[in-house]
């Protein structure tokens, strides 16, 4: 089953397994990342001591003192503290905005942070300039606030979306870090890395297996499904191959390495991990845009400014002074607050229904979504065996029942537990077990009543020559071409009943699907159990197309297939589906799943409920009309004020005052934070 396994927890979080990446999928993620190697602390801090620095430069500003009518104390040097101030408000807070430009540029994808940069940097050097004698007024007012208001809005969106992602540190954890190699008579431990291709190995009941390799000696059952997404234990024989990071079951199994450290199926998944969180950065989100748009209009407006007023026969300070209001202008205060105060109040609306929200391109990218791709073990299914019928001669259900559930209850495997559960909601006794043995990759047998019992496989009964009456073989041809497990109970003679068990299917699955029908999205899902078993819950579920036995790497394979259709979600849990969340324009993690599904999904949801990816789908697209929204009013006012600023207006004795400038733009961060605030009111159910 899909959930994380306790032996998961032995593995040491912090030694470096062998094929640990000491620069993890981190630096392919953040290649084109304006967030690279940054904290909401960083950003928070920056921003509280920018404001203290900011509060004199006002005081002393010559824009306020006019605008207010008050005087500020002369003392000797005063003419110098706003000079000073700005100089270390430009390096210190400013500085995380030139490195970012810097990124932008060579990335060739100008975008928000090349914005601010060209804005605080036309401001400051202006101002200097002025300072230095160059006639005009200097704008160390513009450059403080536009610094704090960006720190501001860059702490807001991080602290409410950290997207930081240990998805390849999730992976190495699970692999062990110790494996008892077998030399001759005696068995040695030693480290994972050490291991060669051809050593004999021991792995010991209830262990991980440490690296890939070939059944030699013994019988047992493996969880696999962690990584295939098979719900049920696989059985091992001599001959059958193992994978690094599966669970051995109840038998001690002699295994001949045959791959290890980078070659491993883990490793191999761990890669594509890697590959999948390069190319998803290069996505550049729409705030991103709109800034790149600002920027060129900025600089190109900018330079015609200055150069036309240069070509009418203004002298050089007047053009230099409109050409930098047309530049500081251009780059609004609202815009550096649009996104983050959606971003606030989306994540906190999200967290209300129980959906965590990991990245928050995921909105931009939700609302264009027509293939929603859905993993069924642990998403459409629980993850969880059941009994679904009991087929049974010459015996009631309820006597079968209670007979097989006495013997199951001292078993360890899945299927014993479903079968127990079983007996327990019907309120069955349970007869006295006498001699009871388990037998490793067969089942289980005791002396029940005086009388010997087997439950197990059906295959054992076939071993052991038991008879088998034709309605019981209809009963177990049925169960297996529904894909389900089927588990005999047997005495001396005969097989005398079959209990073919199920996934459960999730409650909510069913409406889940027509909801999303219904929104013009075609659910598909993807597994990797058998056929029989995808087109018994795809009829179930009402869903038209579906892949069956898909290995991990071929899911992402899928999901890429898809993307050429439209744009893609897909929704999983386990570590087999972290490339396909990855891979996919919004990857949806159910909450009950592992960790590293977790850490490669955009959201995340905490209730493990598939209405939630309803509910999630209905946030992003009403996220995505308020961020619309709010860019438009940030940067709208831009297309008035910049025509006035260049002087436009001139003739008409009317030219843009960095002071009217200041009143649009607080008007316009006031309508954007009261619009960010109305997403609140949006409903999902």
């Amino acid at each position: 089953m899909k959930h994380e396994n306790p032996h998961h927890k032995h593995s040491h979080p912090h030694s470096e397994p062998q094929h640990a990446h000491p620069s993890g999928g981190h630096a392919a993620h953040t290649g084109h990342d304006k967030h690279a190697g940054h904290t909401p602390e960083m950003f928070r801090d920056r921003f509280f001591v920018s404001l203290l620095l900011t509060l004199p430069i006002l005081y002393f500003s010559e824009h306020l003192q006019d605008w207010f009518g008050y005087r500020a104390a002369q003392f000797p040097g005063s003419a110098w503290v706003n000079p000073v101030l700005g100089t270390i408000l430009y390096f210190y807070g400013g500085l995380v905005f030139l490195k970012g430009a810097l990124r932008e540029l060579r990335a060739r994808t100008p975008g928000m942070m090349t914005l601010i940069a060209l804005g605080i940097t036309a401001a400051y050097g202006y101002s200097l300039a002025v300072s230095l004698g160059l006639p005009g007024k200097p704008f160390y007012w513009e450059l403080a606030t536009l610094i704090d208001v960006m720190l501001l809005g860059h702490w807001l969106e991080m602290a409410s979306v950290q997207a930081a992602s240990r998805a390849l540190e999730e992976l190495s954890k699970l692999m062990p870090t110790t494996a008892h190699r077998i030399l001759g008579d005696r068995i040695e431990d030693i480290p994972v890395s050490a291991l060669k291709e051809g050593d004999l190995i021991l792995i010991r009941p209830g262990e991980q297996v440490p690296a890939d390799g070939v059944v030699v000696e013994g019988a047992s059952t493996m969880n696999e499904a962690f990584l295939t997404g098979e719900s049920r234990p696989v059985p091992k024989e001599p001959g059958d191959e193992v994978i690094a990071g599966a669970v051995n079951g109840e038998g001690a199994l002699k295994v001949r390495v045959t791959r290890t450290g980078e070659a491993t199926t883990l490793s191999q998944i761990l890669r594509l991990v890697q590959e999948a969180q390069a190319s998803r950065s290069r996505f550049q989100a729409l705030a991103d845009r709109v800034a790149g748009w600002l920027f060129y209009i900025a600089l190109t407006l900018g330079t015609l400014t200055f150069l036309v007023w240069l070509a009418l026969g203004r002298d050089f300070n007047f053009a230099l002074s409109l050409a930098v209001t047309v530049v500081v202008i251009a780059c609004p205060h609202a815009l550096g607050l649009a996104i983050p105060l959606v971003m606030v109040n989306a994540t906190a609306l999200a967290a209300r229904h129980g959906i965590l929200v990991r990245n928050r391109e995921a909105f931009e990218r939700a609302r264009e979504i027509r293939f929603v791709a859905l993993d069924k073990t642990g998403t459409l299914t629980e993850g969880r065996f059941a009994v679904r019928a009991i087929y049974a001669e010459e015996f009631s259900e309820e006597e079968v029942l209670s007979l097989a559930a006495a013997l199951e209850a001292l078993s360890e495997h899945p299927l014993a537990q479903a079968i127990v559960e079983a007996a327990e909601g019907k309120g069955l006794p349970r007869p006295e077990v006498r001699d009871f043995q388990a037998v490793p990759g067969k089942g289980v047998e005791g002396t029940l009543e005086g009388k010997r019992y087997r439950v197990g496989r059906p295959e054992w009964a076939e071993e052991l020559g038991l008879r088998v009456s034709e309605a019981l073989k209809r009963g177990l041809r049925e169960a297996e071409g529904r894909g389900e497990s089927a588990v005999a109970l047997m005495d001396e003679e005969r097989v005398l009943a079959y209990f073919a068990l199920a996934d459960r299917i999730r409650p909510s699955a069913k409406e889940a699907v027509q909801r999303l029908k219904a929104m013009g999205l075609t659910p598909v899902m993807i597994t990797g159990d058998a056929e029989a078993v995808a087109k018994t819950v795809a009829q179930e579920l009402g869903i038209e197309r579906y892949h069956a036995r898909v290995l991990p790497q071929d899911k992402a394979r899928i999901v890429r297939e898809l993307k050429t259709q439209g744009p893609t979600a897909f929704v999983g849990d386990g570590i087999n589906d972290a490339p396909a969340l990855l891979e996919a324009d919004l990857g949806i993690a159910i909450g009950a799943g592992t960790n590293v599904a977790i850490e490669a999904a955009d959201l995340v949801l905490v209730e493990s409920d598939p209405l939630d990816v309803v509910r999630a789908l209905l946030l992003a697209r009403a996220t995505y009309a308020k961020m619309v929204q709010n860019l438009f009013w940030a940067t709208g006012y831009n297309a008035i004020a910049l025509p006035l600023a260049a002087g436009v207006a001139y003739p008409l004795g009317i030219v843009l005052s960095p002071a009217v400038g200041a009143l649009f733009m607080s008007l316009s961060t006031v309508i954007v934070a009261l619009n960010a605030t109305l997403l609140r009111r949006v409903r999902l159910d």
